[in-house]
């Protein structure tokens, strides 16, 4: 599936989820991406305006030269106080993306959020609080747009539309889960092959791996940051 406009363009899926794993294989745009965020995310931003939750599998735009930045990012209950409090990780994959076709997915349980990459988990987000979690039923979308202001090195490099039209590919949709309609017997089981109750101890030291080698940037690590804010970084 492709998209192009002046503005921006996605989709959506049809019911909201309350648990589940999503999935699409999606293959980026090589050359000047500079502003170009293409994204596969859950949120549920139309129902709960300025106070949403939101999980995100989000590529950063680029210039000539230089790799994409895929950005993992989750949010409770929004920026409803004025205060927009994001956990962000970011990696350099170990692949050029604009190749081909890969796989990214989310995998939301009731207990966990475990984000992969071709099959591959990159990062875990255990739920450690209700206040530290998104536990309210979230749509499924994917989008392309300008976020100029801040997507290329915190908005130093804009979208440069002589480089246009900007394309999103997406393809291999995957949604498995408990919609918010769904008896609340539904069990959280996904369509990965991987258990919703975990990682295992192979999955864990591939996650190490990537953390070691791809990570550039890890919320709980910024010294900068407001961890009284995030109080899952230091629990």
């Amino acid at each position: 599936m492709n998209f192009f406009s002046l503005t921006g363009s996605g989709f959506k899926s049809v019911k909201p989820f309350r648990s589940g794993y999503f999935g699409t294989s999606i293959k980026l745009q090589p050359g000047y991406t500079a502003g170009v965020i293409t994204a596969f995310y859950l949120s549920n931003s139309e129902a709960h305006p300025g106070y949403h939750d939101e999980v995100d599998i989000e590529f950063l735009g680029t210039t000539f030269g230089k790799p994409y930045t895929l950005q993992t990012n989750v949010y409770i209950r929004g920026s409803g106080d004025g205060r927009i409090i994001g956990r962000e990780m970011k990696f350099h994959l170990w692949f050029d993306p604009t190749n081909n076709f890969h796989h990214y997915a989310i995998l939301w349980s009731p207990k966990e959020i475990i984000f992969f990459v071709d099959d591959v988990p990159i990062r875990r987000y255990p739920r450690k609080s209700v206040a530290t979690f998104p536990l309210r039923p979230m749509w499924v979308y994917g989008s392309i747009w300008d976020a100029s202001s801040w997507a290329t090195e915190d908005g130093k490099y804009k979208v440069d539309y002589r480089y246009q039209p900007f394309i999103g590919k997406f393809n291999n949709f995957k949604a498995s889960g408990c919609t918010a309609y769904a008896p609340r017997r539904c069990h959280p089981v996904s369509a990965s092959p991987f258990r919703s109750g975990g990682l295992s101890r192979q999955q864990n030291k591939a996650m190490q791996w990537v953390q070691s080698h791809y990570l550039v940037y890890n919320y709980c690590k910024d010294y900068k940051r407001d961890h009284s804010l995030t109080p899952e970084c230091w629990r």
